[in-house]
């Protein structure tokens, strides 16, 4: 029986002492290599024969958009005031009123260190966000090359012009209008190398499409309710345009793929959605900007694992993820073995929300602008 230990290098998902203990020695390195072993498919089988992925082709094709000519980045900017601005929203709260923070760092800061904390945490999010889709840049360019069917090469040549845009608009926005990189944060990187290394093609797109691309999803959906600056709310409206349909081409393709495997094939696929999913979670605790606070890391880590509002924020994070899994037959497989993983990561909850394999054509926000402006 695969352990915990043997997936996550832990017993224990809350095990702070191993979560810390993953760091990136290299943070002032400009490029990082992934070596791997795969086939590159040619298929002389041009028949287009998957209705779905013929769809979401059509759909892709009409829904580009230009990071240049199509958001206004004559649009102000005011980090502080922003910071401001969501920190006066009640549900906009790095810790819940009822934790108690006595005896710790916050205990006495002030508004201008949690201002200081919603900056840094802009920077680091958005940083990340960059950083996930170049990873995606890069995996989807591996999809056109090692997937077997026509229909799924053509849609995912659209992607990696998406992926592109998505870099191109994240580094443009965190130097025109933040102020201050981040470098990749450790547990993303070991995700993305994960999925970079096994040469399966439907490892690239369970990793990618259904599990990065999919909290991804949830993460743009999140900050587009909350955030209070225009220009960042229009760029994200977009960007989750194209990441509906990213996640839906996961769907679509592997839910057919996968009825097709056996139990013991099945358990590689439900082990590593497990792991890419605590990965996730992991990074998401952005260690980094306690580190950049002056903040005992793990002391701050503790406090949000323990603040339930926080883990809520970070569980709702896996709402497109699930019902996914459950849509690909992940969750039940080898007697429910993800369900129960999922169960204790507490996210079991949003198995029945929509799956994005039905939703993409209602989060298509660029076909909605034109739609108005003409």
């Amino acid at each position: 029986m695969t352990t915990n230990q043997d997936m996550i290098g832990r017993d224990e998902i809350n095990d702070l002492e191993a979560i810390l203990s993953v760091t990136n020695t290299d943070t002032d390195a400009v490029m990082h290599a992934v070596r791997t072993d795969l086939d590159a498919i040619f298929t002389w089988d041009y028949e287009r024969s998957r209705p779905a992925l013929i769809k979401l082709y059509e759909k892709a094709k009409t829904s580009q958009w230009n990071v240049t000519t199509d958001l206004d980045w004559s649009t102000p900017v005011d980090q502080e005031q922003v910071a401001l601005n969501n920190m006066a929203r009640e549900d906009v709260k790095f810790f819940s009123d009822d934790m108690d923070l006595t005896g710790t760092p916050f205990a006495k800061w002030g508004e201008k260190e949690w201002v200081q904390l919603a900056i840094e945490g802009q920077n680091w999010t958005l940083s990340q966000f960059m950083h996930g889709e170049q990873g995606a840049l890069i995996c989807t360019a591996r999809i056109v090359e090692t997937v077997p069917w026509i229909d799924a090469k053509y849609y995912a040549a659209t992607q990696v012009m998406d992926e592109a845009r998505h870099v191109e608009v994240f580094g443009k926005y965190l130097d025109e209008k933040l102020s201050g990189h981040y470098p990749i944060n450790a547990h993303l990187r070991l995700l993305l190398d994960d999925i970079l290394a096994d040469s399966r093609w439907d490892m690239t797109y369970l990793g990618m499409q259904i599990m990065v691309e999919g909290l991804a999803l949830a993460a743009f959906g999140f900050m587009h309710q909350m955030t209070t600056e225009p220009l960042l709310k229009q760029m994200l409206r977009y960007v989750m345009s194209d990441e509906a349909r990213h996640v839906a081409f996961g769907v679509l393709s592997l839910q057919e793929y996968y009825q097709e495997l056996t139990d013991a094939e099945m358990k590689d696929r439900q082990e590593f959605a497990f792991e890419a999913a605590v990965r996730m979670r992991d990074r998401f605790l952005q260690q980094e900007v306690w580190d950049r606070m002056g903040v005992n890391v793990k002391d701050a880590l503790t406090l949000t694992l323990q603040d339930e509002s926080r883990a809520l924020f970070q569980n709702i994070l896996f709402s497109k993820i699930v019902p996914n899994c459950k849509k690909l037959g992940l969750l039940e497989r080898n007697d429910a073995w993800l369900r129960k993983k999922f169960t204790d990561l507490g996210v079991i909850q949003f198995e029945d929300w929509v799956d994005t394999g039905e939703e993409y054509a209602m989060l298509d926000e660029v076909a909605k602008d034109r739609a108005a402006g003409a």
